[in-house]
């Protein structure tokens, strides 16, 4: 087939698909990642800003962590979630930097748009950022300290102390630093599962009333009627832990029994009371004085524990059960009927207390803890969250500080000793075009320092000029000085951060950016169309007719053949008049622009044109008794036969203002 020397269209993309591709497509992803930046960067460092969001119920956060700020903001452009995926990678990686990362992986974005503009190749610059990110991660290893094992619980303290300073607790570094670490060490050092640390967060007092527990504490549960008889504390009582039901069901809602005579009945109740009092025997001979059961234990077996001076609780959440479990030693089981010594578990108090408003059980002093809690205390509830994300990062960066002992300087010391060497390495060992864009990774990196003067309301660029100064003397860990608002040496001032956070920092950043600029088409889907638009109005006598249970187009009622005449005269009348009164309303809009009449037939009318083909004859009298006609058509509608007839015709538009049905 010839086209005329044409070549034909080729639709591939289902019609409504939006497509945008080229240079401006990357620009396009660049822009909104710098927007997403600045969104956040101002939340960076000691001095940086806390921001409230309120979501879509109206439930207030307040927080300045960089992953909640991220997925709290609920962004929708494609390229700009990628910087939501890698602050989620970093908090659940690191624990802390989450902030720095998507700041860093804007600016380097915003450095390289200029190369974009250009017309340099993507593919070079995603080349150079690669390259530059590897040097980058070798001078941190090459200038980062290995920490003394002697001063192991110091050194964690001060680089807790570092990832608080950004935080809502700064003020009270000194007392949550011991808490944090105190947490860390008290677990396996071996697996450091920061899970088996619980928090609880108790709405009253003062950030200081917080608590560190040496083993578990949680909520109490709900108990039923004997349980203020029972003791609320003990010295060294055996544990036992339950996957086992002590309660009586009620028989007729939970059981279906059949009987020939009431006795056999109230065999089968005496029964079920001896299972549950056999059960309820068989721990008490163990010698356990608490007991707890992730299942309810009912009122019975509440009564029963406390005439023997046991303590029980059900309903224990899961997770605070596995915590027991690892801090006692104990083994939950699922049957009462053979439990052994050493499936019992053994603590060195065990207290139900009083904080704040609520009642906690505390299981402290346990020979074989490897877990614990935190009882946080404070004003609002808000507050309360913020704090335990704060210690979240802490303790995240003590774990990753345990297991990787090297660590390098905070306040901009490190970015700024980077930035410095790869400048010197770009124009001294390269050539091509990779210099300019090693140069703006370079640039970039001085973001986290200039930034960081910028919150706190220093002269950023009469600080970075005097750290570049620094920085070509030697002095590796220069840094921002909060305290004189100037230069200082890092490691002198304690401003430590573990190596792994600047490292996994840098390689994050970079591959969103270069995932970012290896995008240079967009294809957007058309959104999926509903049947019925929300805002499209309904059709004049819908909702009667959905309310009589028959939508428009459906049949009418039955009126047919098997109803009576009476039945399908008076039906007829009712629907004639009905569909005239919409007809009516409806030709009042388009008047003067044509009208249709409808005009019902009946049935000997109907069977002789049926025989003419579907014709009428013009000389009939059905036909000489209706108006001059100058166009007219027949419509089986449902159960009724319908003849529609023009009375009057407008050239330029013709519109059916009267429907037929039935």
């Amino acid at each position: 087939m010839s086209f005329g020397g044409q070549t034909p269209t080729i639709i591939v993309l289902k019609e409504g698909t939006d497509t945008s591709q080229g240079k401006g497509q990357i620009i396009s992803n660049i822009n909104a990642c710098i927007a997403v930046q600045s969104t956040i960067k101002s939340t960076l460092g000691p001095y940086g800003g806390d921001l409230l969001m309120v979501d879509e119920n109206g439930k207030q956060t307040i927080t300045n962590d960089g992953a909640t700020v991220m997925k709290l903001l609920d962004i929708v452009h494609p390229a700009a979630r990628i910087l939501v995926d890698i602050a989620r990678s970093q908090d659940a990686e690191v624990g802390d930097g989450t902030t720095s990362v998507v700041v860093l992986a804007g600016e380097i974005l915003k450095e390289t748009r200029e190369h974009v503009e250009q017309g340099v190749s993507s593919q070079i610059i995603i080349k150079g950022l690669r390259r530059a990110s590897q040097m980058a991660v070798n001078k941190i290893k090459e200038i980062a300290v290995r920490t003394d094992e002697a001063d192991r619980r110091e050194t964690l303290a001060k680089l807790a102390g570092t990832a608080m300073t950004s935080k809502l607790i700064k003020r009270n570094t000194d007392f949550f630093t011991k808490m944090v670490v105190d947490a860390v060490l008290s677990l396996d050092q071996e697996d450091l599962n920061e899970k088996l640390i619980g928090i609880k967060k108790i709405p009253g007092g003062s950030l200081t009333d917080s608590l560190f527990v040496n083993g578990v504490a949680f909520k109490k549960t709900f108990s039923y009627a004997g349980f203020e008889q029972q003791p609320k504390s003990f010295t060294k009582p055996k544990i036992v832990c339950l996957n086992v039901e002590l309660e009586l069901k009620a028989e007729k809602d939970n059981a279906e029994v059949r009987v020939e005579q009431v006795s056999e009945y109230q065999a089968i109740v005496d029964a079920e009371w001896q299972i549950i009092y056999k059960k309820l025997e068989a721990l008490y001979e163990t010698g356990a004085k608490v007991v707890l059961s992730k299942l309810p234990i009912g009122d019975l077996a509440t009564q029963y524990f406390a005439d023997r001076d046991i303590f029980c609780a059900g309903r224990v959440a899961t997770e605070d059960m596995d915590r027991v479990v690892e801090a006692t030693g104990a083994t939950v089981q699922s049957t009462c009927s053979d439990i052994q010594p050493h499936h019992l578990g053994v603590c060195g108090s065990f207290e139900e207390r009083q904080i704040g408003g609520e009642r906690f059980n505390f299981f402290e002093d346990c020979p074989e803890a490897k877990t614990c809690t935190l009882v946080l205390r404070g004003g609002a509830e808000q507050f309360i969250a913020e704090v335990e994300r704060s210690l979240h990062d802490a303790i995240m960066i003590v774990k990753r500080a345990i297991k990787n002992h090297m660590i390098v300087g905070g306040g901009g010391a490190c970015e700024m000793e980077i930035s410095a060497y790869l400048h010197g390495f770009a124009d001294k060992n390269i050539r091509d075009k990779q210099q300019g864009v090693i140069k703006s990774f370079a640039k970039a990196l001085e973001v986290i320092p200039r930034q960081l003067c910028d919150n706190a309301g220093f002269d950023a660029t009469d600080i970075l000029n005097r750290l570049r100064v620094e920085h070509r003397r030697g002095n590796t860990w220069a840094g921002v000085d909060f305290t004189n608002e100037g230069v200082a040496d890092m490691m002198e001032k304690f401003v430590w951060e573990p190596a792994l956070v600047k490292t996994n920092a840098i390689q994050a950043a970079t591959e969103a950016s270069c995932l970012i600029l290896g995008v240079d088409e967009t294809i957007r889907n058309e959104e999926s169309q509903q049947p019925q638009a929300p805002g499209k109005p309904l059709p004049p006598g819908a909702a009667q007719r959905a309310l009589r249970g028959r939508g428009r187009g459906m049949p009418r009622r039955y009126s047919g053949p098997g109803a009576t005449v009476s039945q399908r005269a008076r039906r007829a009348r009712h629907h004639y008049e009905e569909d005239h009164r919409e007809g009516v309303s409806k030709g009042k809009e388009d008047e003067e622009q044509g009208q249709w009449e409808l005009v019902p037939r009946s049935e000997t009318e109907a069977n002789d044109n049926d025989d003419k083909g579907g014709e009428t004859d013009p000389n009939s009298s059905s036909a000489s008794s209706a108006p001059h006609l100058s166009s007219h058509f027949d419509l089986q509608l449902g159960w009724s036969r319908w003849r529609f007839m023009l009375l009057s015709w407008d050239p330029k538009v013709a519109k059916t203002v009267a429907r037929g049905g039935s």
